[in-house]
């Protein structure tokens, strides 16, 4: 049973700061060796211990007053001290020493480098410090430092703060040494207006009236951590809180009259808790735990991880039960579930340098993969997320312009660069195979050993290889673990079975899986593979260049990645593959759909036959588990996409896509039946969703026919249907059904739903709307936060139109774009182009505009374009040659 508190009540529960300390020094004396090898922007001779904040915010005047106290200690004589520091002018500021003399300070600002010098005149001997300084800092309108965010009410317009900081954005509100290694204790105060709740990573301490209508909220201090991980609130919230079983009081904040739709996340987080505590053998350290929810976007995240104050925009964390959808609570779910891991991965245990971010993101997206499954797994009855997992990121990471998951970073602007499918999705598909190689249980010995060890302090993957290697010896478990993290590429695996005197003899070939390097020489790893024939127990081997395997008996198929959760592509030689094929209805879904996954992809760049795919989609049965229909589906939109341009060949292949679809969807039907589970629900939206891409004439007039009853009966569109129907009007949209969503946009008082509606007036196929939503884009109707995600929506459909507008618009769409996204975000909005001639100005744009630096996503972007042009043309009369075979 939940105990649920009032905020006023949460404030009376407010205990005193809980006792950090002993293990605080301990990680601090464990960062010493470590200290002279972290990549810094700063000198090393001077490291702060604690930050003492005060802020006044102006939230009308998009302004801040501030003032901190910095403990610091010197470590080498010099005469300055430099930290980091954006869009700040500096006043009153003094340097004083442990005797209590104080002296005044000059303080110079270098925009370019980001950072401030305070220059004292005279040498400044080892010891320690106080530096205390005034200063004026921006409110910003995008997710960068302490912004703003407006929102629609029933009472009007609205207006919240809060602070986004990762990767290098505290120097926007704080003058700090803004780097994760410098890790400090915070003590946080902020003045605001009363009516208004302020939210922080600690509990309130005292909350003082000073008579103005205005008053000072001082927060407990909180643990050693890093600056990027502070966080401030506020605005006019409602707040929901219950005690956690580990006397830990959790809660969730939401614009006022909305926190009831956190309160399926507020129990998700009880219940990852409890997990995450067992799991770690440590528990969570702090007294509170807070999830804001917070209206509009942003082209960068979608939640952030702040230390007992995770950061979540309200799209990916409220759920309107009128609205939302079986897909909604599983997003809300693994998003709480992966910011919550970043309490322990991150938060507890952080990072040295951005070069291993991973150690972050990649463990968090696992590890939330794992407890959705454990907590719910009735969302994947199926059991095919290992399948998703391992091969979510090899599409980017086969081309050259990936980068090895342990990565070197030079500058806050590579940094941000670094959140990409690599970081996270290999990162967890890495992990999830090195878990499957020395078993569970040695798995989260190595984890706790390596929590323990460097808790309250900062850490490199070699740590954890390490913890890990103590955990499972004798495994080559280092030698593994570096191949995959250090260097970039897909392993891929070919093999070839025989049978020799009533025994079945697998030799196993390891190669590279290349989408634009067809001649390159492959890279070495030592792979970690599990071969199974039939329903016989599996054999794993380490393939080391190769491995000769044995199993008993002859005849029965053999599946190379059973389970599939090694990172790699499996090319069987061709007899191998047509009795894997003619007992593909007997494999577990699973590897089911990870010979599908394989085929595609080895068929899309030449090593299989493009037949072997179309053959599996057309042979999958109607019982099949949902994930493999829903890959049916992807396939055929593959193919469909493969004809654009030949608009006859098109129209005939959708007409029999159609009739493969609608086969299955008419098992399905448009309402949803209390058996369905997850997988068949989703398999209802995706089937609609693609069926109407593919002009079926029913779904679109069923769709559209909802869409109008729905003014007047909401029920025409159940949740569960909601979105999928309002996607596939908007696509197929005409200008009287585009001023109908623009009127239903205006008219909203829901933030959420406002959102959605400006986001469908980017989903039209219609060229002129396209163009009427990218003119809007730029207005200030969608909001600040909207204009660049309709830009980013336009560019669905008509990728070379929204780049070039975006381009030819460049200063006031920066306006709309938080600069740690600008590097991406011009790039993603080309990469689906068709025109080998966009690639070439998207190097162009990223020549002109970008650092050399930071070009990989444009370069990412660019070879994309010209690697799907060449291999359509090399797939083309293949596929044609496989629709001909049945008439098409």
């Amino acid at each position: 049973m939940h105990r649920i508190l009032t905020f006023a009540a949460a404030l009376a529960l407010a205990g005193t700061a809980p006792c950090f300390a002993s293990a605080e020094r301990g990680a601090e004396a464990a960062g010493e060796a470590l200290a002279a090898t972290v990549t810094t922007q700063l000198p090393r001779g001077v490291r702060p211990s604690h930050y003492a904040i005060e802020i006044a915010p102006d939230a009308g005047a998009l302004r801040f007053e501030g003032r901190v106290k910095i403990d610091l200690e010197v470590l080498e004589a010099t005469d300055r001290i430099v930290l980091q520091a954006v869009d700040m002018t500096f006043s009153d500021s003094t340097l004083t020493d442990a005797g209590g003399t104080s002296r005044r300070a000059r303080v110079s600002v270098d925009a370019a480098s980001q950072n401030a010098t305070f220059r004292f005149g005279r040498t400044l001997k080892p010891g320690t410090y106080t530096l205390d300084t005034r200063y004026v800092g921006r409110i910003g309108t995008q997710a960068n430092g302490l912004f703003a965010l407006d929102y629609p009410t029933a009472e009007g317009q609205k207006r919240a703060l809060f602070t986004q900081f990762e990767n290098s954005d505290a120097r926007r509100f704080v003058p700090s040494w803004d780097e994760p290694f410098h890790k400090a204790t915070f003590d946080l105060a902020v003045t605001a207006r009363d009516g208004e709740m302020v939210v922080s990573n600690m509990p309130v301490s005292s909350s003082q009236d000073l008579g103005d209508g205005r008053r000072k909220v001082v927060f407990q201090t909180t643990p050693r951590m890093s600056t990027y991980l502070l966080f401030l609130a506020v605005g006019e919230f409602d707040r929901i809180a219950m005690a956690h079983d580990s006397d830990v009081e959790i809660g969730v904040i939401a614009q006022r009259g909305k926190v009831e739709q956190a309160l399926f996340a507020l129990d998700a987080t009880s219940d990852i808790l409890r997990e995450y505590d067992d799991y770690f053998g440590v528990s969570y350290p702090l007294p509170k735990l807070d999830n804001i929810a917070a209206p509009g976007r942003s082209q960068f995240f979608s939640a952030m991880e702040n230390w007992g104050a995770i950061f979540t925009f309200e799209h990916s964390f409220l759920l309107d039960p009128s609205i939302a959808s079986t897909s909604d609570r599983q997003r809300v779910f693994s998003l709480t579930a992966h910011e919550i891991a970043h309490q322990w991965f991150g938060n507890l245990v952080t990072m040295a340098w951005w070069d291993d971010l991973w150690l972050n993101e990649g463990f968090a997206t696992w590890l939330a993969g794992r407890t959705t499954r454990a907590l719910h797994p009735e969302w994947d009855r199926s059991g095919v997320r290992p399948a998703f997992t391992s091969r979510g990121a090899m599409g980017q990471d086969a081309y050259a312009t990936s980068h090895p998951v342990v990565q070197h970073v030079e500058t806050v602007e590579q940094a941000s660069q670094a959140f990409d499918g690599i970081t996270y999705g290999k990162g967890a598909a890495v992990i999830a195979m090195l878990e499957d190689y020395v078993g569970e249980n040695a798995w989260r010995e190595g984890v706790r050993s390596y929590i323990r060890r460097h808790a309250y302090g900062n850490a490199v993957t070699d740590d954890l290889w390490r913890a890990m290697e103590q955990a499972a010896p004798g495994r080559q478990f280092l030698a593994v673990a570096h191949d995959f993290t250090r260097q970039t590429g897909v392993p891929l695996i070919r093999a070839s079975s025989t049978c020799v005197d009533g025994r079945t003899v697998v030799a196993l070939t390891q190669g590279e899986f290349t989408m634009d390097r067809p001649d390159k020489t492959p890279l070495r790893w030592r792979v970690p593979v599990s071969v199974r024939a039939g329903g016989g127990e599996p054999v794993r081997v380490l393939v080391d260049g190769t491995a000769r395997v044995e199993l008993p008996g002859c005849g029965a198929p053999v599946r190379v990645n059973a389970g599939q959760k090694g990172y790699f592509r499996t090319l069987y030689e061709p007899t191998q593959f047509k009795a894997l094929a003619a007992d593909f209805a007997a494999l577990p879904a699973v590897d089911q759909l990870g010979l599908m996954l394989d085929a595609g992809a080895l068929a899309g760049v030449g090593l299989q036959p493009e037949a072997d795919l179309l053959d599996l989609a057309m042979q999958v049965p109607l019982d099949a588990a949902p994930e493999l229909w829903q890959l049916v589906s992807g396939t055929l939109e593959d193919v469909d996409s493969l004809l654009q341009g030949d608009a006859e060949r098109q129209r005939a292949f959708r007409a029999f896509a159609r009739k493969r679809l609608v086969e299955k969807f008419q098992t399905l039907g448009w309402e949803v039946r209390s058996e369905d589970d997850a997988g068949l629900r989703q398999l209802r939206t995706g089937l609609i969703r693609t069926l109407g891409r593919f002009e079926d004439p029913q779904v679109l007039a069923e769709a559209r026919r909802r869409f109008d009853a729905s003014s007047s009966d909401p029920a025409a569109l159940p949740a569960e249907l909601r979105r999928t129907v309002l996607g596939v009007v908007a696509r197929s949209a005409d200008v009287a059904t585009w001023e109908t969503i623009r009127g239903m946009a205006r008219s909203e008082t829901s933030s959420l739903l406002r959102d959605q509606y400006y986001g469908l007036l980017a989903a039209a196929a219609d060229v002129t709307l396209a163009r009427r939503a990218l003119d809007m884009a730029l207005t200030d109707e969608p909001g600040a936060t909207n204009g660049a995600a309709m830009i980013s929506g336009v560019s669905v459909e008509h990728p070379d139109l929204a780049f070039d507008f975006a381009v030819a618009h460049r200063a006031a769409v920066d306006q709309r774009v938080d600069s740690t996204s600008r590097a991406r975000y011009y790039p993603r909005l080309g990469a689906g182009s068709r025109k080998v001639e966009t690639a070439a100005n998207i190097r162009a744009f990223a020549e002109r505009h970008l650092d050399s630096r930071s070009r990989r996503e444009a370069e990412t972007a660019a070879v994309g374009i010209e690697t799907r042009a060449r291999l359509r043309d090399a797939r083309l009369p293949h596929v044609e040659a496989w629709l001909r075979q049945r008439g098409i």
